[in-house]
């Protein structure tokens, strides 16, 4: 195997009591004394606190890696407590940052913790990198995974990457040395709006507790220079049928952050890179479209009430209805556009959870010759929250 750090552990030691708490890792050949010193000597900075971000943090630090940099900026929720296992129901409303350092701090107080409430950015990212040995990206957006990706390559710091998306999840080792980065896999990023979120498509609560220990499996076989680390390899899990496949990889010599002749060699805009507005705008796709308020939908009825089309998935009217005229599922749409019940020139409302799908909705069917179609501003979420709180939000 290629050695990826270099840790240096002749300034360490073990205390007795170290000695005791790790002794089922003392007896591995593969780890023993000198092992467990290379992880105590070794330094990882976890990029979210999130679901994969808590089985890295809790496994990485019981196992005695010494120094963990945590980099959140977001509270903990209650719709986080189904998968975010670091945080707890008292947590809610605490920094997530503050919730998962006690706990880390509950599971091994030999563990030195480096907090870092701030969005990771292209401004911030080359110098909160610099002290790490390895960097484990648990984010779960586009322009922060190119981010992660491009500053592991510019500061030579492998990135051992994960993501999930309801009942998958994959797993690899980028930046490594002579191994390909993110952008060699993934060159450009999807158009925005093609792959919903885990807010939008859900996620198995446990996924990322199996996914996440995956990744911080690769990052202790980093550290102690063990066994066969996924450098060149994506390794993907379907939940659903208990599978595990592998794909080779290579690095693109034309790649441009990591190829022979780079051509990128800062790190840029990555909202602007993946086609999304700024942090802190309101998505780009929503202003493109004609638009209604809930409030004015609310002040709407009788023979003055749009026809209302929703859509979102079948499952997700169950939990919550603002009692549509008609769903079809915006992956559907394209095809079942003649199934819409409303006319070419009634007028129509389309909603989803927050406004997002029915704005590509919207804009299909203006596209498609409708003339008096609106997206509801907000989506369901926006009608809980002003017009009907007894709607639940998920």
């Amino acid at each position: 195997m290629t050695q990826t750090i270099d840790t240096l552990t002749g300034h360490v030691d073990l205390s007795p009591e170290e000695y005791q708490r790790y002794n089922r890792h003392l007896i591995l050949p593969e780890v023993g004394v000198e092992g467990q010193k290379k992880l105590k000597a070794a330094s990882v900075l976890l990029i979210g606190t999130g679901g994969l971000g808590s089985p890295l943090a809790l496994y990485l630090a019981a196992a005695g890696v010494g120094r963990l940099g945590l980099v959140d900026f977001d509270v903990v929720d209650s719709s986080n407590l189904q998968r975010q296992v670091i945080h707890g129901t008292s947590d809610v409303g605490r920094s997530k940052l503050e919730s998962a350092r006690d706990r880390i701090a509950e599971i091994n107080p030999n563990v030195e913790i480096d907090l870092y409430e701030t969005r990771l950015s292209s401004e911030n990212a080359l110098d909160i990198f610099q002290g790490y040995d390895l960097v484990a990206d648990g984010t779960d957006n586009f322009p922060t995974r190119y981010l992660v990706n491009d500053a592991s390559v510019m500061t030579g710091i492998p990135n051992v990457y994960a993501s999930i998306f309801r009942f998958e999840g994959q797993v690899s080792v980028f930046g490594a040395k002579n191994g390909p980065c993110y952008r060699c896999v993934y060159p450009e990023p999807p158009p925005p709006g093609l792959v919903p979120s885990c807010a939008e498509g859900g996620v198995l609560g446990v996924l990322p507790g199996i996914v996440g220990s995956l990744q911080a499996s690769e990052v202790i076989k980093l550290i102690l220079d063990a066994g066969d680390p996924l450098i060149g390899r994506l390794l993907l899990f379907d939940a659903l049928e208990s599978s595990f496949r592998t794909l080779k990889l290579r690095r693109n010599p034309d790649c441009p952050v990591c190829g022979d002749h780079p051509t990128q060699t800062e790190l840029i805009d990555y909202q602007q890179f993946c086609g999304l507005p700024p942090i802190g705008h309101a998505p780009a796709i929503h202003t493109n479209v004609p638009e209604i308020t809930v409030a004015e939908f609310a002040a709407l009825s009788g023979s003055s009430r749009p026809f209302l089309l929703d859509v979102r998935r079948p499952i997700e009217d169950e939990i919550a209805s603002m009692g549509a005229d008609q769903l079809i599922p915006v992956e559907e749409l394209p095809e079942r556009l003649d199934e819409i019940r409303a006319g070419y020139e009634a007028d129509v409302v389309i909603h989803c959870r927050s406004g997002a799908r029915s704005a590509r909705a919207t804009k299909l069917l203006l596209e498609a010759g409708w003339q008096r179609v609106r997206n509801l501003k907000g989506g369901i979420l926006a009608w809980s929250d002003e017009v009907d709180p007894s709607i639940p939000q998920y």
